[in-house]
């Protein structure tokens, strides 16, 4: 009998620890009442912030989920393709049987017919023999595995021109107190002790954890506190679990031939939302889109993950422009009279960053227009629409062009790609 490395004993770990645990823990009923919406690979996201508004809604679209835990982007995905009326298909990877029986389970409540699942390792994706795929969701997995960057490269091999992909990888300030807890609880109960021992152990020490620790003051982990075993052991006892800030980000995705189409939230990555000195604001402002991006993550020290919608390097395709009065808009999740609410009497439209509220600045006249906003309506047909208000069409290119401008950038307000 060989001894094991510590990259095979990590990774012996990981699938034990997937199999004892699925993640998230979903109950397969609960379909029946509520779809969970997220990004990435959410729908709307994907034809805007990947194909650029451009590619009809004909065209069958083929998704890999690749690491689809128990199933709650594909689920979200192909409910979308299938209320829709799109065609397409959702392949779900995944080498935990359990986490994939829980997946199929909520699929077959849901009465899915574009979405099938195959157990295996995405890291062995040229043995499945799949095939190209328009969409890669990679949601949570990459920071999990023993070469990050060549299982990258192997999606990336996948992805058929034209194509994109849905990424989230942890980021470290966000995440502060996670890495002593886990180091703390490696000395305790090591990677080497079975799941439900290591389990024990973290309830244990959470159940004291002293007021001063830094997990205690970290608002980000609500949901994996209180989410049941799952939760728990995938936060605290994971065996290998790295974290990226954007910059180092940034720079596994250039290895892999990929750079962003957008990070999201765009505005999340933006340090002048919530530095108001007009002098660092000037400074700030003067600077790479890359280098800002560093600066909001250093100051705003809670971002947890960074989500990314991808392509390949200079493939990027640029939406039609908002001004042209033919463009359809469409709310991404949030129907627009509920948005129109939420604005202030100041017209501030206060929104999360995570555990960050910032109030972002919208023109006034955004009250009125959102509403308008149906999916259907061009943007011609909604200037026309607030034309008898008094607001000139003069008056409502310079308020469509701020309003969308915003709103884009907080992935509320998208454009409609054509059917």
């Amino acid at each position: 009998m060989t001894d094991q490395s510590p990259a095979d004993t990590h990774d012996s770990s990981l699938a034990a620890q997937y199999e004892a645990y699925p993640y998230p823990e979903r109950n397969p009923q609960d379909e029946a009442k509520r779809l969970l919406i997220g990004s990435p690979s959410h729908l709307r996201e994907i034809d805007y912030w990947v194909f650029g508004a451009k590619r009809p809604q004909s065209q069958p679209l083929r998704a890999l989920v690749a690491g689809c835990g128990t199933g709650d982007g594909a689920i979200m995905l192909a409910t979308h393709l299938q209320r829709a009326g799109r065609p397409g298909e959702v392949v779900c990877v995944d080498r935990s049987q359990k986490a994939l029986s829980i997946a199929q389970a909520r699929a077959q409540t849901r009465e899915l017919a574009n979405i099938r699942f195959i157990q295996g390792s995405l890291t062995e994706l040229d043995a499945l023999d799949l095939g190209l795929f328009d969409y890669i969701d990679c949601c949570g997995v990459l920071h999990h595995l023993p070469d990050p960057d060549a299982a990258l490269a192997m999606l990336e091999k996948h992805l058929a021109p034209g194509g994109g992909m849905g990424l989230m990888v942890y980021a470290p300030y966000g995440r502060t107190g996670v890495y002593m807890v886990q180091d703390a609880l490696e000395k305790i109960a090591p990677h080497s002790e079975s799941p439900q021992t290591r389990l024990d152990m973290a309830r244990r020490v959470m159940r004291t954890l002293p007021a001063t620790a830094w997990l205690r003051q970290n608002g980000n982990f609500g949901d994996h506190l209180s989410g049941g075993d799952a939760g728990l052991y995938d936060l605290l006892l994971n065996p290998r679990d790295r974290a990226y800030t954007v910059t180092e980000f940034l720079d596994f995705l250039g290895k892999a031939g990929l750079e962003p189409s957008c990070l999201m939230e765009p505005a999340r990555y933006d340090p002048t939302l919530f530095l108001p000195d007009p002098r660092l604001r000037a400074r700030i402002s003067s600077l790479p889109w890359q280098q800002q991006a560093a600066i909001a993550e250093d100051l705003a020290g809670n971002m947890p993950t960074h989500v990314a919608y991808v392509v390949r390097k200079g493939a990027r395709i640029t939406p039609p422009d908002p001004m042209n009065f033919s463009a359809v808009p469409i709310m991404r999740e949030i129907p627009g009279v509920e948005l129109a609410k939420q604005m202030q009497p100041d017209h501030t439209l206060p929104f999360a960053f995570g555990t960050l509220v910032v109030p972002i600045p919208l023109p006034p006249q955004m009250r009125g227009i959102l509403p308008l906003i149906d999916g259907e309506r061009t943007v011609g047909a909604l200037a026309e629409a607030v034309a008898p208000r008094g607001i000139s069409e003069n008056k409502f290119r310079k308020v469509w062009a701020e309003g969308f401008t915003t709103l884009e950038r907080l992935n509320r307000v998208l454009l409609r790609p054509p059917a």
